[in-house]
């Protein structure tokens, strides 16, 4: 099984690849995001630590934590936003090595992509095989974002400030899939890439 990772700047169609990579291959897709909600759900690893630091108030009245509450409790509060970072990350991070370990184990899996904003920055590298970095040209990342998320620019231009630069992601990964073109495109890249395992096995 070959663990990759993917990541990629916000609006390059991360979601999109990892579609067609799980209609393509024998995989599991793990994606970061999901696994904190998860891990945030009452009975979760995180759910009784983050209402510790963060305080009944964010609770909805079904017991469950609201996400707008919280990101509002901690906008702005760089210290605290520490603090939450300091619980989700390495719970997450726990999640995913046990994973990888468990389907190693069970040799069922061609694959396993895991998918995170933070993969390079959290040190990911060091757990999986490759690292693939699904890129596309800032104007054409603007105009997704617009179109399927309704961003305004000053939002997009927040987002991206805080993201790695192109040079980081290009330093970071070993395989590059340009998605600034028809998904098509991307996908034939894909094939590609996918046909070189199949000949090195």
């Amino acid at each position: 099984m070959k663990v990759i990772g993917i990541t990629g700047g916000v609006g390059s169609g991360k979601t999109q690849i990892l579609t067609y990579l799980q209609k393509r291959t024998n995989c599991r897709v793990i994606v970061a995001d999901r696994v904190a909600h998860e891990l945030e759900e009452p009975g979760g690893v995180c759910y009784e630590q983050l209402v510790s630091v963060l305080g009944t108030q964010i609770l909805a009245k079904d017991g469950t934590i609201d996400k707008a509450e919280m990101a509002a409790k901690i906008f702005g509060e760089k210290d605290l936003l520490g603090k939450i970072n300091g619980i989700i990350h390495p719970a997450v991070r726990r999640y995913i090595v046990e994973a990888i370990a468990e389907e190693h184990e069970k040799g069922r899996l061609d694959y396993l992509f895991i998918e995170a904003a933070l993969l390079i920055e959290e040190g990911y590298e060091e757990m999986v095989d490759e690292m693939w970095y699904i890129y596309a040209k800032e104007d054409v990342r603007r105009e997704r974002l617009k179109a399927s998320r309704g961003y305004s620019d000053e939002k997009i231009d927040s987002i991206m400030k805080v993201q790695l630069t192109e040079e980081a992601f290009y330093r970071h990964c070993n395989v590059v899939i340009d998605n600034s073109r028809a998904l098509e495109n991307a996908y034939q890249q894909i094939d590609e890439k996918l046909g070189e395992d199949l000949c090195q096995k």
